[in-house]
């Protein structure tokens, strides 16, 4: 009778521990699968409320509740109030961050080092060459590699074409930017940039370069139009050149747990709110340009709206094949990028 009860008395504590495990929350960056069960998620940028990556973070969030008729929802956190562009990235991985949009080219590389591709100077001349590279090769051909980091990459989507702006002299060759201090993204190719043009980069946090132009810290910065205008820096940069020496895109991306953890259905509503976000903020990222380029002109700054593009080319021709650049981005993979470029064209 004894090892009878101890035999009972063992199952229902086996049975209560099963229990006890099957109630357990679910893990970080998890997300329910049940159809129906609501989905919240937090979407961080650090640009302000007018910043593109703001915009393409806002259309998702629209859209996605539009899709999924509120059973998904998003927040976004603008002006960096989840952290640097490093930290939401980091914030992903870990699941502690369900999204975030942010320079594709930027902190990214940290994780996924061939995202850096995309700051090989002058490989786009138009924005339809960048779109077709980045929808129907890069997208593809670098999905493994961000899930190999716990990450989604969902859409590549816009920051634009990249302007050099300084305090001190007009720039209209690759000489006049010599021995000027230039805040750069931190990453290896950015420092050969400047190595290239024989500018000093400057590692500066987004959301302090305004005040850093505005001491004096660094003499310019580079950013697309947009990002200029919008972050106020032609109140405190003098001249600009149009060189557009990189297409800055941004990435939507998720953690990866947590689009696995969604039904079919819910990754379907995922995949088209990101679509949707990158086709509308593209075209609304576009058709503001030239209103934002006339606003720095009439802030004042003294705009060379055609420099000697050449001699920028000629600077940087081999800059993908040198060593620091070669052992981040394999040569390789900048020509494929190359070849996407004049496939573009048929």
């Amino acid at each position: 009778m004894k090892k009878f009860l101890s035999l009972v008395l063992s199952l229902a504590m086996t049975a209560t521990l099963l229990a006890g495990c099957g109630s357990a929350p679910a893990a970080s960056g998890s997300a329910p699968a049940a159809s129906g069960s609501a989905v919240n998620l937090k979407i961080a940028t650090t640009g302000n409320e007018k910043h593109q990556s703001t915009i393409a973070a806002q259309a998702f969030a629209d859209k996605i509740a539009e899709l999924s008729g509120g059973q998904i929802t998003a927040t976004v956190y603008p002006n960096s109030q989840l952290g640097s562009e490093r930290e939401a990235v980091e914030g992903v991985q870990l699941g502690s961050l369900e999204m975030t949009v942010v320079t594709s080219d930027g902190a990214l590389p940290n994780f996924v080092p061939e995202t850096q591709v995309l700051s090989i100077p002058y490989m786009f001349e138009t924005k339809d060459e960048a779109y077709y590279v980045l929808d129907n090769f890069l997208q593809d051909e670098l999905e493994p590699k961000f899930e190999a980091q716990g990450i989604k990459h969902l859409a590549f989507c816009e920051l634009g074409f990249r302007n050099f702006t300084n305090n001190k002299k007009e720039i209209k060759s690759a000489a006049d930017l010599s021995g000027l201090s230039i805040r750069v993204q931190e990453a290896t190719i950015w420092f050969a940039l400047a190595d290239s043009l024989n500018f000093i980069a400057t590692p500066i946090a987004f959301n302090e370069l305004y005040t850093a132009l505005q001491q004096g810290t660094v003499d310019g910065q580079e950013n697309p139009i947009t990002s200029i205008a919008t972050s106020a820096f032609d109140e405190v940069q003098k001249y600009m050149c149009m060189d557009n020496h990189t297409y800055g895109a941004e990435s939507i991306i998720m953690n990866l747990n947590l689009y696995n953890g969604l039904t079919a259905e819910q990754q379907g509503w995922v995949d088209e709110a990101s679509a949707y976000a990158r086709d509308y903020q593209r075209e609304t990222v576009s058709s503001m340009e030239a209103e934002y380029l006339q606003q720095i002109k009439d802030s004042g700054v003294i705009v060379c709206e055609d420099p000697d593009i050449q001699s920028f080319k000629d600077a940087t021709a081999d800059l993908y094949t040198r060593d620091d650049v070669a052992a981040l981005v394999d040569p390789a993979l900048t020509e494929a990028v190359m070849a996407a470029v004049k496939e573009s064209h048929n």
